[in-house]
């Protein structure tokens, strides 16, 4: 849970040929922005999606109140809370299991053993 004095992140599924402008004139409605990130692939185009930081957590609250479910752009967004801790465990879910299969493997090289 953050502390009241700190920005809160929001994160929304939007419109694939959104713009950072569009984002900031339809959320900065609501209050200061800190930032805007949107998601790209590798050839720079949006994924759909966007993380927005707010300065004020009242502010978060009050887009998402009134913006999840808003029709933008021949589509209704979904604006969400952004919860890192559950990114963060599943990465380190996702190393540990890395981890476990080359450690397999070496002993499966050590022994001499051969996947049937």
């Amino acid at each position: 849970m953050q502390r009241p004095n700190d920005p809160l992140a929001q994160r929304a599924l939007l419109n694939f040929n959104i713009s950072g402008s569009d984002l900031y004139d339809l959320f900065g409605k609501y209050g200061p922005i800190r930032q805007i990130r949107l998601g790209i692939d590798n050839n720079l185009k949006t994924k759909g999606t966007a993380y927005v930081v707010y300065e004020s957590p009242d502010d978060a609250k009050e887009a998402i109140t009134h913006l999840n479910g808003f029709h933008l752009m021949e589509r209704y967004i979904v604006v969400l809370y952004h919860h890192p801790s559950k990114q963060q465990a599943s990465a380190l879910a996702k190393a540990e299991l890395r981890a476990r299969e080359e450690a397999v493997a070496e002993e499966k090289k050590r022994l001499g053993s051969k996947d049937e």
